[in-house]
């Protein structure tokens, strides 16, 4: 008797659980992660997730309200309900779920700008270079558009430089409640938020803390999109200093604690002189926090990883391991205490200055 060709074999794989797919069809599935990920970033192009309410409906009358061809449409959906996104029933017609409506823009969790950011065009011209990255340690975003990254975004993007804005803006402000329910600062009187964009994490604090005054300190281009809670004629203005400048270059506030969130994942040497900074403005006794995301030691280490090559193939930078960023703190004089998740991906390092 002739033995079954491998490709009709139905015995499962080495490595394969019975509940699985085995290796050859994940990796051929894997490889196929391009596919996945535009089909997430049509469907938040389209709006396809605003437009479908409470009740399933029919591919037809969601292309109707979303202005598309109901055939190509039906097989977006059908695509991503493979993954989780959206749920096709019995009767041919689609409903949400919990993933997709994370692609609303109503929903107070909405990953709809982050959807968009992590797949915008220049990403598709930097990922097939990852081997070039991986081979040299450099970023590839100079030989392809002869400019820094962020110098790209904002002369030659300016739709990538929108999308940027809303997808940190959105998840500014949805961290920044998590972080102001984290950090216990009773006692503080000031606080700086470093790099802290529109202000959405000392907002925070300083909502929690009434006698506090905060301090944002970012370059002048960002801060003058500033939270008007913290401007002008905001509840806030009047405990609130908004300081534009380079922080790599100077810190130019004195504060009981500093918050530094999501910004010391650059160059080695752009990080130590940062936290150099820091230590001299506090001076001893000075507490600061330091907020990123890891890449070990969490339970969102796909996106994670994924985030931490993004950053090798755009800016040279690098997602820091819990080691990492604590010998980066030491280094740099500081007493690292306890480190703690803020949620599934950031983790809070509380430090201090020496006496």
């Amino acid at each position: 008797m002739t033995a079954p060709s491998p490709a009709l074999s139905t015995q499962p794989e080495p490595g394969a659980s019975p509940s699985s797919p085995p290796p050859s069809m994940r990796l051929r599935e894997l490889v196929f992660g391009a596919a996945c990920a535009a089909a997430v970033r049509a469907a938040a192009r389209l709006g396809v997730a605003d437009a479908l309410g409470d009740a399933p409906m029919t591919a037809d009358s969601l292309a109707a309200a979303v202005r598309a061809e109901p055939k190509p449409l039906r097989r977006l959906l059908r695509a991503l309900s493979c993954y989780g996104v959206f749920a096709e029933r019995p009767d041919g017609t689609f409903a949400h779920t919990e993933m997709s409506r994370l692609l609303r823009e109503d929903d107070p969790n909405s990953l709809r700008a982050i959807a968009q950011w992590c797949t915008e065009p220049w990403t598709w011209d930097a990922w097939p270079r990852l081997d070039e990255a991986v081979r040299t340690g450099r970023n590839v975003v100079e030989d392809l558009y002869g400019k820094e990254f962020f110098d790209y975004l904002n002369e030659d993007a300016p739709e990538s430089a929108d999308v940027f804005n809303r997808a940190m803006t959105r998840s500014s402000e949805q961290s920044a409640r998590e972080v102001a329910a984290l950090l216990d600062l009773s006692g503080a009187r000031s606080v700086a938020d470093l790099g802290g964009g529109q202000g959405h994490v000392v907002a925070s604090l300083l909502d929690k803390y009434p006698a506090m005054r905060g301090y944002l300190l970012d370059l002048p281009r960002v801060v003058e999109n500033a939270l008007p809670r913290l401007r002008g004629s905001g509840d806030l203005a009047g405990r609130t200093d908004i300081v534009p400048g380079d922080i790599r270059e100077a810190v130019p506030v004195e504060a009981d604690v500093y918050v530094i969130k999501n910004i010391l994942e650059w160059d080695d040497e752009s990080t130590a002189r940062l936290l150099r900074n820091v230590v001299e403005a506090g001076g001893p006794g000075a507490r600061v926090v330091v907020i990123e995301n890891l890449v070990d030691d969490t339970p969102s280490m796909r996106f994670s990883t994924a985030m931490d090559l993004l950053l090798l193939l755009n800016v040279g930078g690098a997602k820091h391991t819990t080691d990492s960023m604590v010998g980066r703190l030491r280094a740099a004089g500081l007493e690292v205490g306890d480190v703690q998740p803020v949620n599934p991906f950031l983790h809070a390092f509380d430090c201090m200055v020496p006496a």
